[in-house]
């Protein structure tokens, strides 16, 4: 018997890209030996947590020796409440992530197929992958969902359909004729993932959540949420999905016991009631957004329009060449080609301060790079 051996690995593994996060601040510091470096990479919110949810975890850490409510009661009563529905309608999750993963492994058997949009987040064809499915790309049209596309993509062994809105890394819509022609042509048995991880961002009129369709009682819409991006809660790792209950009890037999921690949950449930904080943080959103627009076109960098937190832009060069001149200067932003788009980048909007810094520093690395 030879004890080196490994036994033999499932084959969906092998097909799996492992995910590429964004570089943590600490790590830069540490190999640059720089200090005050400022991330603009991983949409986090600039201006830190929510204070109310800071302060209820303040009072929760007295409680670490306890595990957490398996079952989130609290939260999903506080999440149901917020959104107009039933807490028997809410799952909670270790992130959006989590539950993504978790609709894989309720529908896709070896064989199956997800129709997906490209470039979008990589989470859902990873779930997909991972449970031995097949992802069926699509190209975005202008970096938009091309819904029509979708359609069409869809054969008998289609399970899921992932529509990213606004979409992640593009930071683009599709409007709410659009999808309310593409939920009246979808095919029975089909389910359809809104993930509305930026929702809160949205200020253009002609955007529809899939709530609507969750509200009308169709069992085969769920619409993920998170707490990571405006709440400022994202080493939390809290996320939710809103559905018919029925769709809700299977995904929950994926679940694993206490999947979101005690303090996920006090935090969580604090920063849905700072509504404060919301304004405050949409408010200097979308400040930085106008001030970034402004800057590209001084620059002459084609940017599209955004819905989110960060803009994706095209900077007419190798975007690792520029990432890396970039960390040199104390800034971190996110790289176009893990996308598919080697001469993009995507950047978090800041702090004025932030956005300032990263201007200045991408204006001197460029100069070196398109000499």
């Amino acid at each position: 018997m030879n004890a080196n051996n490994l036994p033999e690995i499932r084959k969906a593994l092998e097909q799996i890209k492992p995910y590429v996060p964004g570089k943590p601040i600490e790590e830069v510091e540490r190999e640059l030996g720089i200090k005050d470096v400022i991330k603009m990479a991983s949409n986090e919110n600039p201006l830190g947590p929510s204070p109310k949810a800071m302060e209820a975890l303040q009072r929760a850490l007295t409680k670490l020796n306890f595990y957490p409510d398996g079952a989130s009661y609290y939260l999903r009563q506080a999440i149901a409440e917020h959104n107009g529905v039933d807490a028997g309608q809410v799952l909670v999750g270790n992130g959006s992530d989590e539950i993504i993963k978790m609709i894989a492994e309720t529908f896709i058997n070896p064989g199956d197929q997800a129709v997906i949009a490209k470039p979008t987040f990589s989470e859902y064809d990873f779930a997909v992958t991972l449970m031995g499915g097949e992802s069926r790309l699509v190209d975005c049209v202008d970096f938009r969902h091309d819904l029509k596309g979708m359609l069409k993509a869809i054969t008998p062994q289609t399970k899921i359909v992932f529509i990213c809105n606004p979409n992640n890394p593009t930071g683009t819509i599709v409007s709410k004729t659009q999808i309310q022609e593409f939920m009246s042509q979808l095919p029975e048995g089909v389910l359809v993932v809104f993930d509305e991880a930026y929702y809160e961002y949205v200020d253009d009129p002609a955007y529809v959540s899939g709530l609507e369709f969750v509200r009308q009682g169709l069992k085969n819409v769920i619409v993920l949420r998170t707490f990571s991006k405006i709440y400022g809660l994202s080493g939390l790792r809290v996320g939710y999905g809103l559905a018919h209950p029925e769709l809700i009890q299977w995904i929950n037999r994926a679940r694993e016991p206490f999947n979101v921690n005690l303090l996920g949950q006090i935090g969580a449930r604090a920063a849905l009631a700072d509504q404060e904080f919301l304004a405050e943080s949409r408010a200097q959103n979308a400040a930085g957004k106008a001030f970034l627009y402004n800057c590209f076109e001084e620059m002459g960098l084609k940017y599209w329009l955004t819905q989110t937190n960060f803009i994706w832009v095209q900077i007419k060069t190798d975007s690792q060449s520029v990432f890396q001149k970039l960390l040199r200067e104390g800034v971190i932003i996110r790289t176009g080609d893990i996308f598919g788009f080697p001469d993009f980048i995507r950047v978090t909007i800041g702090t004025e301060e932030q956005n300032k810094g990263f201007i200045t520093a991408l204006k001197k690395v460029l100069e070196t790079v398109l000499v």
